[in-house]
């Protein structure tokens, strides 16, 4: 008989999970937790399990877990911003995205994030400067100059917005 292994597990779950068998997999980490508790790896991908399958609530409180774990990992503190973004819990999702930029204050990911986070909750100032700031570090990061020039548009600034739309363009082309 083969010795069940967490390593073997995880394999099998996101293989499951990537098929959308999302309780087979999330059965499959909890079987390699039940082995390796302190793993943070397998709490992550329980936690993107979870996203995916929709249930957000256990998704957050894997990650949590992740995050306890191993508190400087960057894709878990992104990951925790968003999920919590995506709940509708913008304190937390701001307070990853602070803290994840302690660790790598040229993460464009969370820059872009904390924009989204300003942009819904219409203080398009802060928006802007959060899109800007990771155009400073990645001119082509597509998703900050899309955002950043739906933001001069609310702030009116159409050279702005006329320079961010040839930009896009220039990206697209290429």
């Amino acid at each position: 008989m083969m010795k069940e292994s967490s390593e073997k597990l995880n394999n099998q779950a996101i293989k499951l999970a990537s098929e959308g068998s999302y309780d087979e997999a999330i059965a499959c980490f909890m079987r390699a937790l039940s082995l390796e508790n302190q793993n943070y790896l397998l709490w992550f991908n329980l936690g993107l399990t979870y996203r995916d399958s929709g249930d957000f609530e256990d998704a957050r409180n894997a990650m949590e877990k992740a995050f306890e774990l191993n508190p400087e990992d960057e894709e878990i503190i992104e990951t925790l911003a968003i999920l919590n973004y995506d709940i509708g819990n913008l304190d937390d999702a701001l307070k990853y995205c602070i803290l994840g930029l302690e660790f790598n204050e040229n993460n464009i990911h969370l820059w872009n994030t904390i924009g989204v986070i300003y942009f819904n909750d219409s203080d398009f100032g802060s928006a802007s400067e959060a899109f800007e700031q990771a155009l400073s570090i990645n001119p082509y990061y597509y998703d900050a100059l899309y955002n950043l020039r739906d933001t001069y548009e609310e702030l009116k600034n159409t050279a702005g917005v006329d320079e961010c739309t040839q930009r896009l363009n220039a990206i697209k082309r290429n």
